[in-house]
């Protein structure tokens, strides 16, 4: 019995559950034209100037999913969820409501810890020119779940 309770353990590792990914019909992604790859890679450059999200656009992401706050529905658990860019501002996301989701911090072993590093990666990949700024977009749009394992690798 403990073999097959690891075997099942094993095959659900890395397996998406509620709230890994954001539902694509609440959250389609959604990118800021201003922010070309020269802009995004200029020395100095930093979102601060094009992150505004207020709390009225949060509750109403929040409610979007069903929730009242961040520490409702899949959002319940430690430190429960922040309302995430699909499409990240280091790679030109927009700061709009279709481009936002609750993306938990705890759930395992996908999180919102785990997108930061996937959203750094491609910010350097496309200052690098290895990935063109719409290839970063679309791979984090399509499945940032996908994209990680792709361009960084297997969940610690």
């Amino acid at each position: 019995m403990k073999i097959l309770t690891f075997i099942a353990a094993a095959l659900l590792a890395g397996v998406a559950h509620a709230g890994d990914l954001p539902d694509p019909t609440l959250t389609p992604g959604a990118t800021n034209p201003e922010l070309t790859a020269e802009k995004l890679c200029a020395a100095g450059f930093t979102t601060k100037d094009y992150r505004a999200t207020t709390q009225a656009t949060k509750n109403a992401v929040y409610r979007e999913y069903g929730m009242a706050g961040p520490n409702q529905g899949y959002c319940v658990g430690d430190g429960g969820c922040e309302i995430d860019h699909l499409i990240s501002l280091e790679i030109g996301g927009a700061d709009v409501k279709e481009n936002l989701w609750p993306q938990p911090y705890f759930t395992q072993p996908w999180n919102a810890h785990l997108k930061d590093k996937l959203e750094n990666t491609l910010h350097r990949l496309v200052c690098a020119g290895t990935l063109t700024l719409d290839q970063a977009q679309t791979a984090i749009r399509t499945n940032w779940i996908e994209a990680y394992k792709q361009y960084v690798g297997s969940p610690p």
